[in-house]
């Protein structure tokens, strides 16, 4: 299994493009899809620490990919360590796509960025934005929190970038679920100025 949200992208994208080909009035239209999906890989991206207040020094740089890492064997992501209840950032601009309640995030939030990438934030303490929402960078999502299997642990947020489209350089045939990475981008990368 890839990632869920990878699952659910390719299957959305193929459904459409399936209904298109299969009703000969609406072929014309097949380019479409097309159109979009290359559109998304043209705006830019513009980042910011999703913490309000954090600094470089509010996450272990070498906590991306760390092994072992309970039931989900790597940590795909990093964690950014604050005050329970501090401001939860949109790292980039994008639109809100899930909210949950529940798991192993607790309450987190997704939201779907520049170059078809998704932005995980988890543990929250709260969420402060619905389903379908536009977001520009900096825009308030949540707060800091200990929520899903953070009970217990210092308030953090565990912020994680995936991508439907795989980044074969990233293949890793020597770390523990190696070939993961293709579709994990290592959120201290981006963050760094």
């Amino acid at each position: 299994m890839i990632t869920n949200t990878t699952r659910r992208f390719w299957l959305a994208v193929l459904t459409t493009l399936a209904f298109l080909f299969r009703n000969r009035s609406l072929r014309k239209w097949l380019w479409v899809p097309f159109l979009v999906l290359g559109a998304g890989f043209l705006i830019p991206q513009r980042m910011v620490v999703p913490v309000r207040g954090a600094s470089l020094t509010s996450w272990n740089k070498k906590s991306f990919w760390a092994y072992p890492w309970g039931s989900s064997i790597t940590h795909k992501g990093i964690d950014i360590f604050a005050e329970k209840g501090t401001d939860v950032l949109s790292a980039t601009q994008g639109i809100v796509v899930y909210v949950h309640e529940g798991g192993k995030g607790g309450k987190s939030v997704m939201v779907l960025g520049p170059k078809w990438r998704f932005h995980y934030y988890a543990h929250l303490n709260d969420i402060k934005t619905t389903v379908f929402k536009p977001l520009s960078a900096g825009a308030v999502i949540g707060s800091v929190g200990d929520t899903g299997n953070a009970v217990g642990k210092p308030p953090h947020l565990h912020y994680a970038i995936t991508t439907p489209f795989p980044y074969p350089h990233l293949y890793d045939d020597e770390a523990v679920q190696g070939w993961k990475k293709m579709f994990y981008l290592n959120p201290d990368v981006w963050l760094r100025p």
